[in-house]
């Protein structure tokens, strides 16, 4: 089906028809896998020429075509490439964007890993990063140099959730003629659609809500047609494309993607009312509560929610108070990652290494990622967690 054609149906729809075509396939609903190294040329001209789609498997193979054409449908780019894990995404985008004595603005409530990069790697290579108040909005414009070639935006921000302003520093970016980047994987493009709101490059953890079962790594970068010709070339440059396995399951798990969000995002506003309404919590950080900074933009950009957000324990409990309650969860895990079928919970405090911003909550922090057990278990594993707390 062309994208024309699919892109009439309403999101749902298209997640069922996107990277496949059975008329291709024998009939076969699914496109079958295919993994190689060597592709074979019919002639000497034609290997010369390398008049071939797929010219090496470095190049590609049509597993992983399939996936990128249907992520650059849903997504409304010109064009993706995708990476083994969801920070070698972030890197690909950057490095698209970037060269030797650039500068670029990251927000301070971004994802750790993402930080370790332009502290690291980047630097090293000459590219110099400030960074900035996720909620200045358009004052952004004020930090721009001469230099400045990209501006990273990730919304809602890593473990504390603040939804940025993305119109308003899009503006800004365009109007100095700097790229932008946003890491939506909170969202995917089901509920934010990255492009239509100006942004140039849009990254995804494939790992995480595509996914969905916890059994890949799998990053994805999507452009706009200004900024597609650099991020294929810098793929293309560095051969560093994810297994064929892994994108035949990015490929299954698109099929029930939007269910999946729906019902996170359901699970997710029931779980965390009932625990801003805790004794224990004094406060809930979520991008649909009123109270979460970038709550406005959040309601006036998004289409919803999925199911990750975090809470501030009440002042007065200490570390070994909060091993006792999360050592005996029965449900919860405690896991670096979300978006899976499990519920997880970890603890975390980003005041370690944050710049710009203070991060001094008035008590513990946790992240809480909901999955798809039910929700009374769920309330009642952290119930008995809280005893367990209190009791300590």
């Amino acid at each position: 089906m062309s994208t024309k054609q699919n892109q009439k149906f309403e999101v749902a729809t298209q997640l069922t028809k996107l990277g496949r075509d059975p008329a291709e396939q024998f009939g076969f609903v699914n496109a079958p896998l295919y993994k190689g190294s060597t592709v074979i040329y019919k002639t000497m001209d034609d290997l010369e020429h390398r008049r071939s789609r797929f010219t090496y498997g470095t190049a590609g193979t049509p597993t992983i075509a399939n996936l990128e054409d249907a992520w650059t449908q849903l997504s409304g780019a010109a064009g993706t490439v995708l990476a083994p894990s969801g920070l070698g995404a972030v890197v690909l985008a950057l490095l698209s964007t970037t060269k030797a004595g650039d500068h670029i603005l990251m927000p301070d409530s971004v994802y750790r890993p993402t930080r370790n990069f332009c502290n690291g790697m980047l630097a090293r290579y000459g590219v110099h990063t400030t960074y900035y108040d996720p909620m200045m909005g358009a004052k952004i414009e004020g930090l721009v140099q001469p230099e400045t070639s990209t501006i990273f935006l990730e919304a809602p921000g890593s473990q504390t959730l603040e939804v940025q302003d993305v119109p308003a520093i899009v503006a800004v970016a365009r109007k100095h003629g700097v790229k932008t980047i946003i890491d939506n994987t909170w969202a995917t493009p089901v509920f934010f659609k990255a492009h239509e709101h100006g942004v140039d490059l849009s990254v995804e953890a494939g790992t995480k809500y595509l996914g969905g079962h916890s059994d890949i790594l799998l990053g994805l970068v999507s452009a706009n047609a200004e900024s597609w010709p650099a991020l294929r070339a810098t793929y293309d440059s560095m051969a560093m494309l994810p297994g064929a396995d892994d994108c035949v399951l990015a490929l299954r798990g698109m099929r029930t993607l939007h269910l999946r969000l729906k019902e996170a995002e359901r699970r997710g506003l029931e779980m965390a009312q009932w625990l801003q309404a805790r004794p224990e919590v004094s406060r809930v950080l979520h991008p649909a509560f009123e109270s979460c900074p970038g709550h406005e933009n959040w309601k006036r950009d998004f289409k919803g929610a999925s199911g990750l957000f975090s809470i501030i324990l009440k002042p007065g409990y200490g570390q070994q108070d909060l091993a006792k309650m999360l050592d005996g969860m029965s449900i919860f895990g405690m896991g670096f990652s979300w978006g899976g079928y499990e519920s997880l919970i970890i603890p975390f405090d980003c005041g370690q290494y944050r710049t710009v911003t203070s991060w001094k909550p008035e008590g513990l922090a946790l992240r809480l990622q909901i999955g798809l057990e039910d929700v009374e278990d769920l309330k009642q594993d952290l119930e008995q967690g809280f005893a367990r707390l209190g009791s300590a």
